[in-house]
């Protein structure tokens, strides 16, 4: 049956873009604090990881350019527009990784993926050289099968 015939099972509802939304933000977030600490490191500073309650509280610092926002017991720290940069390339590369899993993904598992088609593996059982070699006696008896002695 063609796509076009077939019905949705169930509409879209609030589900699936909460669930996309949740999802964007727990790539994003870590993918602040990931910048911030490559940017605290490439300053000298160190690696450095806020503690789990001050993941959410140190965003707004964060954001406005102050990358010891969050951490304790850190003096030196990046300055804002290297923060900034660091901040872009992680979340540029994260997105970038997002999306090729995203297509990796419903390529494999989404609504488009190719059905029914048989792996090279399982072609080359069925139709390949090595099972036309094997039944080449009933295929062309005159050619392969026994030969009677008379």
């Amino acid at each position: 049956m063609p796509r076009s015939c077939q019905k949705e099972a169930m509409p879209w509802t609030w589900e699936i873009p909460a669930l996309i939304l949740l999802a964007v933000l727990l790539v994003l977030v870590p993918g602040v604090h990931l910048g911030r600490a490559a940017a605290n490191l490439l300053a000298g500073a160190g690696w450095t990881w806020p503690a789990r309650d001050d993941l959410f509280a140190s965003l707004p610092a964060l954001l406005r350019g102050d990358a010891g926002a969050g951490l304790h017991g850190v003096s030196e720290t990046a300055g804002a527009h290297l923060l900034w940069w660091s901040l872009a390339v992680t979340e540029a590369v994260l997105l970038a990784v997002t999306v090729w899993a995203l297509v990796v993904c419903l390529r494999r598992w989404g609504p488009y993926r190719p059905q029914g088609m048989a792996s090279r593996a399982e072609a080359e059982a069925l139709l390949g050289r090595t099972r036309l070699r094997k039944v080449a006696p009933v295929v062309r008896p005159d050619l392969y099968g026994r030969r009677s002695k008379a």
